[in-house]
């Protein structure tokens, strides 16, 4: 029985790793939707919205494999070297994916920092939009209310 439930460990696992390698697909994904202007905000989006689903996952595997040691830590405790094979293969992928982790918390740490750009960007430019409509208005509220002026050609003559 330990058996089985250390080869499902060690499927959950690489499976988390595969998540995370998804979850760094994404973090890519957005950077570039962060970057490039022809990006929308739908796209952007979407890419969240799939790094959330992703992250759901990750959770739920982190709880199964935590439900898993506790039934098996005594027995993998008490005969090591039974289960050597698959304690290092164990150790082998939770460094990979601790180190994944690390890479997707500096990805996220540089998007956010390009979402802070963005938005501040952005609203910069709101501002400015609503300040060249004020103008526009002001303008044509004040030519509305001046007198009309008869033509006149340059030299004086009508």
């Amino acid at each position: 029985m330990p058996d089985t439930y250390i080869e499902i460990m060690l499927q959950s696992l690489r499976k988390k790793e595969k998540v995370l390698d998804e979850i760094i697909r994404l973090d890519d994904l957005q950077k570039e939707q962060l970057t490039k202007q022809e990006k929308t905000v739908e796209e952007f989006e979407e890419t969240v919205e799939a790094k959330s689903a992703c992250i759901e996952q990750i959770e739920q595997l982190d709880s199964g494999f935590e439900k898993l040691y506790a039934q098996v830590a005594e027995e993998l405790d008490r005969n090591r070297e039974a289960y050597a094979e698959q304690i290092r293969e164990m150790q082998k992928l939770i460094r990979s994916v601790t180190d994944k982790s690390m890479k997707i918390q500096a990805q996220e740490a540089r998007n956010k920092d390009l979402m802070t750009q963005k938005f501040s960007t952005v609203r910069k430019q709101a501002t400015k939009v609503r300040l060249n409509s004020k103008a526009i208005t002001g303008y044509y509220n004040s030519m509305k209310q001046s007198p009309e002026i008869d033509p006149v050609y340059m030299d004086g003559r009508k």
